[in-house]
């Protein structure tokens, strides 16, 4: 009986240990996501609900992210640039929250209205070529070589 009393207090403790450790991440994840609201708060003026929607764990990487690449003005792309690709990609997936949002930053970010339709007009023509290509099985490797040789050819001819 003494030996039994003695594994169910091990049990118990270690079960108990194995809470807190369970419990602790939690915790820590409950204030990575605080610190990123009160930084998306700072930046944008206000928390938007798409943050809200996320699992706390995810909110500081997704905002981490963003403010990475789409909001860090000293990455290789403007950001005319990377809200017109935005753009590009939203009408084709299409996604009418993204193609608003997109649209409005670029603008923002110094697009003009001709800019947005050719962004969304070439969006168009890699759709189109894409289901021509796939959708005809077309081979690859001749495809690359093929793409090659027009390049040389167009390099080429403006030396």
């Amino acid at each position: 009986m003494l030996k039994s009393n003695r594994t169910l207090k091990v049990l118990v403790i270690a079960a108990s240990v194995g809470a807190l450790f369970a419990i602790a991440p939690a915790k820590a994840e409950d204030a990575s996501a605080t610190a990123a609201y009160k930084d998306i708060q700072a930046t944008l003026g206000s928390v938007p609900d798409m943050f809200k929607t996320l699992p706390d764990v995810a909110v500081a990487g997704a905002w981490a992210e963003i403010k990475g690449v789409q909001l860090n003005p000293k990455t290789a792309l403007d950001g005319k640039t990377k809200e017109l690709l935005g753009l590009a990609v939203a009408a084709q997936i299409p996604c009418q929250y993204c193609i608003y949002f997109h649209t409005e930053a670029a603008k923002l970010n110094g697009a003009s209205d001709e800019e947005i339709k050719e962004a969304v007009a070439m969006a168009a023509i890699v759709r189109h070529w894409s289901t021509m290509l796939n959708g005809s099985q077309i081979d690859l490797a001749t495809f690359k070589k093929q793409t090659d040789d027009v390049f040389a050819a167009v390099k080429a001819k403006s030396q």
